[in-house]
């Protein structure tokens, strides 16, 4: 690790902590040479599956659409920043797991009715109507006929 203040090479480190619910490693440096002191923070990289599109276009995963989906389908409702974080958490976990190296946009979709319906029913049903594209009242009903079971 170079020093940020005089660019010199050897730094040693004085202190790790864990930070971010253990996800995160603090390291408290001092450079060898001018004795300044600086924190860094190591976390894994971890490698998101390519996303399939409808249309068959591929992009990289993007944390930021998931979470702007579901910021718009739980707003005004009870849902807590901390729960919608926990849903994209599992989400992405789940996409982790599978192992596959691309995933076709609708399971991206799927997870996030899944997290939805178990956060706030109403943020689901919102969802859900414009992910399925819903046309009429009667596609509602259904949809509700769904969760009331």
């Amino acid at each position: 690790m170079h020093c940020p203040f005089c660019s010199a090479t050897d730094t040693k480190v004085i202190d790790s902590r864990l930070v971010a619910d253990g996800h995160q490693v603090r390291r408290r440096r001092e450079c060898t040479e001018c004795h300044e002191r600086f924190t860094t923070f190591e976390g894994a990289e971890l490698v998101m599956p390519r996303v399939i599109k409808r249309d068959g276009s591929r992009q990289p995963f993007d944390e930021e659409k998931l979470r702007g989906g579901m910021l718009r389908a739980v707003e005004k409702r009870p849902v807590s920043m901390d729960e919608i974080e926990q849903a994209i958490t599992k989400i992405k976990s789940t996409l982790r797991a599978t192992g596959e190296r691309e995933i076709d946009s609708e399971m991206i979709g799927n997870l996030m009715m899944e997290q939805l319906m178990s956060l706030d029913k109403v943020a689901y049903i919102r969802f859900a109507s414009v992910y399925r594209a819903f046309e009429d009242v009667s596609q509602f009903g259904e949809a509700i006929a769904k969760l009331q079971k």
